[in-house]
């Protein structure tokens, strides 16, 4: 019956292990109800478990004051100030296990950063050492406090006010958090993609696969381990490496819980290579950086001590782009695939934010494909990247005047003057917009008579077309003195053509 029991007991903490590996939080407060609270020690770890599940569902509920870096008061987050007592209840005990008093720590540290306290979260680290943990022969969830706990000294570090005047010092201090920063990228790479692979292989054994496979969840402080070290290099106005951290995070395998963060990574570096780069500075993914770049810059470069890295995809024919062109090209395309893929247009008003996520999301990628493009004349494929983008368009000026645009640089003159419409619609005060539908409409069409309707709602507004009035004119003159040489009755043709000389006469 024992035998039984501490089976099933142990059963019990293997899937408490998978839950909090997956982050599962609900599951493991259920889970925690089960254990047997006859020891001290069960009882402790209990307390444990039950102190991470509240911290997380406090993070959760948090999400926008933790970007906003605004810290969390205990005394308004009940759920923050009962971990914290169950938490400093362990730890006064010291009756757990070298490893799980370790894991208290972790998440004390953690709760200490999130109320603002990053001088009480680096000692907690300071007291475990840290930098001397490593993943190896690690349970996933361990792999991804570690992670956050990474980071979490590294953001430490540099929100926490210093009074180092010294040089060296400093320079040692920036080598440290950036060591922090890399270190917590690797490791959550390596998480994510352990944690993916586990839950495939589980929900395909459990549900043959006929369900949906769970995904893994990018949390707040994932992400930020993620994306710290790159962020931070740009700010020290470190362009190399941080353009290679990027790539390095891209080249690493897609797991589901990375795909909205790669979009937006890979839109971040198309918009630094275009915006920040010229042609004779590019260098690509394989080759080294030129010298020019690395003489204002700190080239040395910042070893991680782990001793497994993320899977990264490799082979023998792997596309390079050669130019800045080729690569802004290949991410914007590539990201542009995902939003159409993931775009939210769901009219639906409790989709509101969402929808209006995806729609901005969408406009700064349509807009950097149209630098993109641009610069080497393709505005046949920008027009059909932008076709596919109407179905975030309906009632946005801003993407139909894009593609209109687009229509009329490469010809396409006939949808370009339904687009136009759809943009005078939208914008009915702007008296370019029917200007430039005369244009085309006049010139590449040969419509005269629509040509001149949208001269006429030049016209029609008066002092408010501003300087577009007198072109109004021009161009109704135009469409008089053409229509003049294509009238028969000898009538109709004098009327017509003195009437357009006339408003020739008025726009000079």
């Amino acid at each position: 019956m024992a035998s039984r029991i501490s089976f099933s007991q142990y059963k019990l903490e293997a899937e408490i292990e998978k839950c909090r590996g997956e982050c599962q939080w609900d599951k493991v407060q259920n889970l925690v109800r089960q254990l047997p609270p006859k020891t001290a020690e069960n009882d402790d770890f209990g307390n444990l478990l039950l102190a991470e599940v509240l911290l997380e569902q406090c993070l959760k509920e948090n999400t926008t004051k933790l970007k906003d870096c605004t810290p969390l008061m205990e005394k308004n987050e009940p759920k923050m100030r009962d971990a914290k007592k169950h938490l400093s209840s362990i730890l006064n005990k010291g009756k757990l296990q070298h490893n799980l008093m370790t894991e208290a720590i972790l998440i004390l540290a953690k709760l200490h950063f999130v109320e603002g306290s990053y001088r009480d979260a680096l000692s907690m680290y300071a007291r475990i050492g840290i930098d001397d943990l490593c993943i190896e022969d690690e349970p996933l969830y361990k792999k991804r406090l570690l992670a956050e706990a990474s980071v979490i000294k590294g953001l430490s570090l540099e929100r926490q006010a210093s009074s180092v005047t010294s040089q060296v010092r400093l320079f040692e201090r920036e080598e440290e958090i950036m060591s922090c920063f890399e270190k917590a990228g690797d490791i959550t790479l390596v998480y994510l993609q352990e944690g993916e692979r586990a839950m495939i292989s589980t929900q395909s054994r459990a549900t043959k696969g006929n369900a949906p496979v769970q995904e893994m969840e990018l949390t707040y402080f994932l992400e930020a381990a993620l994306q710290s070290a790159f962020v931070h290099y740009f700010k020290k106005g470190n362009l190399v490496k941080g353009v290679k951290r990027i790539r390095e995070i891209l080249r690493a395998m897609e797991t589901r819980a990375t795909q909205n963060f790669r979009m937006t990574i890979a839109k971040q570096l198309a918009e630094v290579l275009l915006h920040n780069l010229c042609e004779d500075s590019y260098w690509n993914p394989f080759s080294d950086p030129p010298p020019d770049l690395l003489k204002n810059e700190d080239s040395s470069p910042f070893r991680t001590t782990l001793t497994i890295g993320p899977q990264l995809y490799q082979g023998d024919n792997l596309f390079c782009p050669r130019d800045i062109i080729e690569e802004a090209l290949l991410l914007l395309l590539i990201s542009e695939s995902m939003a159409n893929r993931d775009g939210v247009i769901s009219r639906a008003p409790d989709q509101r934010e969402d929808r209006s996520i995806s729609f901005q999301n969408a406009t700064a990628l349509y807009d950097l494909l149209s630098i993109t493009l641009g610069r080497r004349g393709q505005y046949e494929m920008l027009s059909e990247c932008l076709e596919r983008a109407m179905k975030f368009a309906f009632d946005e000026f801003h993407l139909w005047y894009q593609l209109a645009l687009s229509m009329v640089a490469c010809g396409k003159s006939t949808w370009a003057v339904s687009a136009l419409r759809e943009c005078a619609r939208l914008h009915p005060n702007d008296p370019s917009i029917p200007l430039m539908a005369a244009k085309v409409c006049i010139g590449s069409l040969q419509w005269l008579e629509e040509g001149e309707q949208f001269c006429k709602i030049v016209t029609t507004m008066g002092e408010e077309a501003g300087e577009f009035l007198t072109k109004g004119y021009l161009g109704l003159g135009l469409v008089y003195s053409l229509q003049a040489t294509d009238v028969l009755g000898c009538q109709n043709r004098e009327y017509t053509k003195t009437t357009g000389q006339q408003l020739l006469l008025d726009w000079y």
